[in-house]
């Protein structure tokens, strides 16, 4: 499912007009990027969490020539599903 798609559903289940629901989503992924950014958390309880977690640098393999290469730290934003969330995904 694709934006378009989605603002489509929202829109019939919350008996919205589209361009409300593509405007409320537009402004929910430009808080949660923001947030997240900064370093934050944002929970949705039931839903999951997303955050931003560090990774350590460590060495990796070019797969085209096998020579190893030092991969740097970063930071990188992640998505943890709520407990609801992945009850209704493995039923």
């Amino acid at each position: 499912m694709n934006k378009e798609e989605l603002v489509q559903e929202v829109a019939k289940k919350a008996k919205a007009t589209q361009k409300d629901v593509s405007e409320v989503l537009s402004a929910f992924v430009d808080v949660v990027e923001k947030t997240v950014a900064k370093g934050k958390k944002v929970t949705l309880v039931g839903f999951g969490t997303f955050e931003s977690r560090k990774r350590a640098a460590r060495t990796g393999r070019n797969p085209q020539t096998g020579k190893e290469i030092k991969i740097p730290a970063k930071t990188v934003p992640t998505f943890t599903a709520g407990k609801k969330f992945k009850e209704l995904v493995n039923k």
